[in-house]
C-alpha cells in the first residue's frame, strides 16, 4: 500500500536582515502561512524567495518540506538549549519549510520518490542539511548538530510537473528506486562532512 499524507500548512518567505554571530546577513529562512492554492513553478512556490541560491532554491531544491511532527521537539530542543527567552510556540515555516506535512518521515522517503497531488508532481532530491542561519532563528550554536544527530531534518524536492498546491491537500508517495532514504542520505552527508 502506498504512503501518503497531507499538506497540513504552506509557507513562503522574502529576503530580510538577519544577525548572526555578530554578522548582519541576509536570509529568507523564517517563512510566513498562505492560504488557498499557491502556485508551484519548477524554480519553486509563488511569492518565495532565497538568500543564497547555492545552497537553497534551484531546480534541484526548489521547495523544502517538514514533517510537521518535528516542530514539537524543535520547540522542547530551543528551550532546553538555553532559548528560554523564546518560549512561543514555533510557528509553520519559522525552520524555513515551505511545506509543512502530516503522514512522511525521514526514514520512509527516499530520494527519487515522488509526491503526486491533483495538479502537483514533487520529487524527493536530498536532505536539509543546517547552515548557520538555522542556528541564528533557533538561538542556539548547537541546533545544526542536533539536525543531523536526530534526523529531524526535511526534505528538499524538484518540481517534475508544475501545478497548484493547497493547504489540507492530499498526496500519495509514488517509490522511486528506493536505494537511499533521507536519513540515510543525512547521516552520509554529515559524516563527510565531519571527516
Amino acid at each position: 500500500m502506498p504512503l501518503s499524507g497531507r499538506v497540513l500548512s504552506i509557507q513562503v518567505g522574502q529576503v530580510r536582515p538577519l544577525q548572526v554571530g555578530g554578522r548582519k546577513l541576509v536570509s529568507a529562512i523564517g517563512k510566513q502561512s498562505v492560504r488557498g492554492a499557491v502556485a508551484v513553478s519548477v524554480m519553486g512556490l509563488e511569492g518565495d524567495e532565497q538568500a543564497d541560491p547555492s545552497v537553497h532554491g534551484g531546480l534541484s531544491k526548489a521547495v523544502y518540506a517538514l514533517p510537521e511532527q518535528h516542530v514539537a521537539w524543535w520547540q522542547a530542543q530551543r528551550l532546553t538549549r538555553g532559548a528560554t527567552l523564546f518560549d512561543e510556540a514555533l510557528a509553520p515555516g519559522y525552520l524555513g519549510e515551505n511545506l509543512s506535512l502530516q503522514g512522511l518521515a525521514e526514514d520512509q522517503v527516499f530520494i527519487g520518490d515522488t509526491l503526486h497531488f491533483a495538479q502537483l508532481v514533487l520529487r524527493v532530491t536530498e536532505p536539509r542539511q543546517p547552515c548557520s542561519k538555522f542556528n541564528a532563528v533557533m538561538a542556539y550554536d548547537q541546533a545544526g548538530r542536533d539536525m543531523v544527530q536526530s534526523g529531524r531534518c526535511g526534505f528538499y524536492l524538484a518540481v517534475d510537473k508544475p501545478g497548484t498546491v493547497s493547504e489540507g491537500e492530499s498526496f500519495t508517495l509514488q517509490p522511486g528506486e528506493r536505494v537511499t532514504s533521507i536519513a540515510d542520505a543525512l547521516r552520509h552527508k554529515a559524516w563527510k562532512h565531519l571527516r
